[in-house]
């Protein structure tokens, strides 16, 4: 059991589905998040909407309210208990980011917004320190548009070339294509490890592989996978990692950049202000070290808390367990939506995590989400903020069920049988 878990009574502890034999307690798990419990327009919650953000179990949102209740104060260089307490806090959040992803080392860990604010860091720092006329940034297209816009800034700004790595019609990587798009101009490599809109899963240890024999960093966008797999940068040898808390169960406005240590050595700040200098005179600044040069201002003290929490949470239950649970779900929501008739999956890749995007007929996927809306299931709608993927595939949007641990067999029928009820309205 986890220190956190020990703090808390016993109706607010988080299930424990680990053990030889002891499989995955969905129903144990579900009642550890309290939004699952609402009824909506009178009927059970069935969230699928787990690729935009996920839900918050108990211990995550305790917390972060002990935080405010009991511990709020600003962090570092505060000499009273409560600043020093929330500090411990604070760094004890960064040491678990830490083991999570199996960083070298604790400074590896930058707090940010979120995985959008983390690509914009590295473009705007490595990315403009390296990269100049003639030069290129590869990404491959099924990038979420933060990790297509900031590049698109940034080779606009230094007259470099954005060059697009192409997808196959299952929604795979084109690996030889990648491959040779690599060359002595590419300055950076940044890929999604899992794509938001397909769920395909890309080799990234490979592709890793491949740009470093060029001696060409790699940024990869977790958002999607750190839910879902587990991560080692160390083992995976990545450059840069980035992923949000809000999608593994943690809270909105906190995320991490991972980075090698001796390129975060010699990147400048991102920002200035407050706790990243060492000290200011209208003179000079000399900046701060490793983390804190890249984290100016007051931080989301309370958010760090929560994702740590998040962390110790996903990481009891067993992320090899939430994996088996989350394929065997996407492989039987994949076979029974797939028999509907009129029904066409876009992204059908061999390795995928819990994405089943969908068109129905003729049926705007709009249409679709707003009558699963009555039936209590939430869906997302639209071209999910990767609108080179629509376009690859042809079409406009589509209908996106996304899974998570908490979710079940009962909820993918759910599911199909609202899919037919939206047949009947357009019959």
């Amino acid at each position: 059991m986890t220190t956190a878990a020990k703090r808390l009574p016993r109706e607010s502890r988080p299930a424990d589905v680990r053990g030889a034999g002891a499989g995955f307690d969905v129903e144990k798990v579900r009642r550890d998040f309290p939004i699952l419990r609402r009824k909506i327009r009178g009927r059970a919650l069935v969230y699928l909407d787990n690729a935009a953000t996920s839900q918050k179990p108990q211990v995550v949102i305790d917390a972060m309210r002990r935080y405010y209740e009991r511990d709020n104060a600003n962090i570092h260089r505060g000499v009273h208990f409560l600043s020093e307490h929330a500090t411990e806090e604070f760094e004890g959040a960064r040491r678990k980011m830490q083991s999570f992803l199996n960083a070298a080392d604790a400074s590896e860990i930058i707090f940010v917004r979120g995985a959008t604010e983390a690509i914009n860091l590295v473009a705007q720092t490595y990315g403009r320190a390296h990269i100049r006329a003639g030069d290129e940034v590869l990404i491959t297209a099924m990038e979420h548009h933060s990790n297509i816009v900031p590049w698109q800034i940034l080779c606009e700004e230094k007259s470099a070339r954005l060059r697009v790595a192409p997808i196959s019609d299952s929604g795979d990587l084109l690996l030889k294509e990648f491959e040779n798009l690599l060359g002595p101009q590419t300055r950076i490599v940044a890929l999604a490890h899992v794509s938001n809109a397909l769920g395909s899963i890309n080799p990234v240890q490979r592709l890793i592989a491949a740009a470093h024999r060029w001696n060409i960093p790699v940024l990869v966008d977790g958002a999607q996978a750190v839910p879902h797999l587990k991560v080692d940068v160390q083992a995976l040898d990545c450059d840069f990692y980035v992923f949000s808390g809000h999608k593994v169960y943690g809270p909105t406005g906190i995320g991490v950049l991972y980075g090698k240590s001796a390129l975060l050595d010699v990147m400048p700040p991102y920002q200035g202000g407050g706790d990243m200098i060492s000290s200011v005179t209208f003179e000079k600044t000399i900046y701060n070290k490793l983390p804190y040069k890249f984290e100016a201002g007051t931080p989301h003290v309370a958010g760090a808390i929560g994702l740590g929490a998040a962390i110790e949470y996903v990481n009891g239950l067993g992320m090899d367990n939430i994996a088996v649970h989350e394929h065997e779900l996407l492989a039987y929501a994949s076979e029974t939506v797939s028999a509907i008739p009129g029904i066409r999956l876009i992204g059908t890749a061999k390795e995928k995590a819990g994405v089943l995007s969908f068109l129905l007929d003729s049926i705007h996927p709009h249409d679709i989400g707003t009558i699963l809306d009555q039936e209590g299931i939430a869906i997302r709608t639209g071209h999910h903020c990767a609108q080179p993927v629509m376009q690859r595939f042809g079409i406009a949007a589509t209908a996106r069920a996304s899974f998570a641990l908490y979710n079940t067999r009962e909820e993918v029928d759910a599911l199909v049988e609202g899919i037919e009820k939206v047949r009947e309205v357009f019959a």
